[in-house]
């Protein structure tokens, strides 16, 4: 049986010489606490004849009050009927303070932030951050109701979106630093709405309920709004020449540049490794001459934890020799990684008169030249850039991976670079001189 009752402990004095005025919720022999709104001084309390160390409010209109949010509370608690027993005692709490009140979506998406930044998840959290920003920009207000993201709110969004903006932002010094949005392409709303209605989901899992029957968050205005379209993006790619131009470019010695040069290079011999994942693998992912890791933006969604087993090939060598493990030291988080590889690639392009190549364009390169160049099917690319979970597939629950489908596509589109010459092998051997590092590929071996 739950009960619930004002409590005020002596302990919890605050410097101002006052008690805040506490529920306590039991149930199954658990205690949860609900903050109220009621401060009593010293003067207004009374010691409990039940305890020795807790304190009961004598202050006749406050116990009025406290009065009438229990009997609310014991009301709930009773229409609960059979169902109280599926709630532990913490459901029970959050279910009495949260019911009747209305959720401040603003504070959800910081707590929800907060706590993708705490599991790595930097990337994400930047974006959702962008998100939550532009919802106080456009209501001008730090506090929104979740009722209040309705349709009519999405439509006035993102014609605001779609008009400049002045947006007012804290930088590294905590002074506001104002200026100009220019207006978002179809793209861009897209990206916005998407993230939106990912942020509307999580706070529907975390508010509700099913198999308790609580449905906190009842409406979702995203079955009624119809999301722009995002246009579909140029091809990312480079064909053969471009990446040829791209592995012999010329590059200032310990520059970004460089580094963005020998990372994309690398990028496309290990089937399209992502930054993300080359930041965080070291000498320990290096097994009989293989690089094993599970890929960090799919290995929390997938059964087998998007794992993938690449071979080290001798063009990938010497860049690993120069940056497994190094990475992390030399940035301390993968958006600094991310935004140096920009700036990199920016200054390889200008000195080598390429046009607009980034990063990823390596991983879209293997896939386009493994299947227009080298004829492999889908689903051989799909099983080499790491996309397939092939967990979730019956027919291939019967089937162990195996890896040389991925070392056949990985040779092949390599292949088309040209030989590895003896030019190559000298080039990789000054490298190695020149760092006068451990060959690590083979360990383990």
């Amino acid at each position: 049986m739950a009960t619930v009752e004002a409590k005020v402990f002596s302990h919890h004095l605050k410097n101002d010489g006052t008690y805040n005025v506490k529920i306590r919720v039991f149930h199954k022999q658990e205690r949860k606490f609900i903050e109220t709104e009621h401060y009593v001084s010293a003067k207004k309390v009374k010691k409990d004849p039940k305890s020795k160390t807790d304190l009961i409010v004598a202050d006749q209109f406050i116990r009025r009050l406290l009065n009438r949010t229990l009997d609310d509370y014991r009301e709930k608690i009773s229409g609960l009927g059979e169902k109280l027993e599926l709630f532990t005692c913490g459901e029970l709490r959050d279910y009495l303070e949260g019911a009747d009140k209305e959720i401040d979506f603003i504070a959800f998406c910081t707590e929800y932030i907060q706590g993708l930044r705490d599991l790595g998840k930097s990337k994400t959290a930047a974006n959702f951050n962008t998100i939550k920003n532009s919802l106080t920009d456009f209501f001008r207000r730090p506090k929104v109701g979740i009722s209040e993201i309705d349709v009519d709110m999405l439509v006035d969004w993102e014609i605001f979106l779609r008009t400049e903006r002045t947006m007012v932002r804290l930088n590294q010094f905590q002074k506001e630093v104002i200026t100009t949005q220019s207006p978002c392409t179809d793209a861009s709303v897209h990206n916005y709405m998407r993230d939106l209605r990912g942020l509307f989901n999580h706070a529907r899992k975390k508010y509700n309920r099913k198999k308790l029957g609580l449905i906190q968050i009842g409406h979702y205005p995203f079955e009624e709004y119809e999301i722009v379209r995002a246009p579909i993006t140029k091809k990312r790619n480079c064909k053969i020449g471009m990446l040829n131009r791209i592995r012999f470019s010329r590059a200032k010695k310990d520059s970004r540049a460089e580094m963005a040069r020998d990372l994309f290079m690398l990028s496309y011999y290990m089937c399209g490794i992502n930054a993300a994942d080359l930041f965080q693998i070291d000498h320990s992912n290096i097994v009989k001459g293989r690089l094993e890791y599970n890929r960090s933006k799919t290995r929390d969604k997938r059964k087998d934890n998007a794992f993938i087993s690449i071979k080290i090939v001798n063009e990938a060598k010497p860049l690993l020799d120069k940056y497994l493990g190094k990475l992390q030291f030399r940035y301390a988080t993968i958006g600094e990684l991310n935004k140096a590889l920009s700036y990199g690639l920016r200054d390889l392009c200008a000195n080598n008169n390429l046009v607009g190549v980034t990063y990823y364009w390596a991983r879209h390169s293997v896939g386009t030249v493994a299947r227009n160049k080298c004829r492999m099917s889908t689903d051989d690319i799909g099983l080499a850039l790491n996309h397939v979970d092939q967990g979730k597939k019956t027919t291939d629950i019967y089937i162990e991976k195996d890896w040389r489908i991925v070392d056949e596509l990985q040779g092949k589109v390599i292949k088309l670079l040209g030989r590895w010459t003896r030019k190559n092998q000298r080039w990789a051997s000054e490298v190695r001189k020149r760092l006068s590092v451990t060959k690590v590929y083979s360990r383990n071996c």
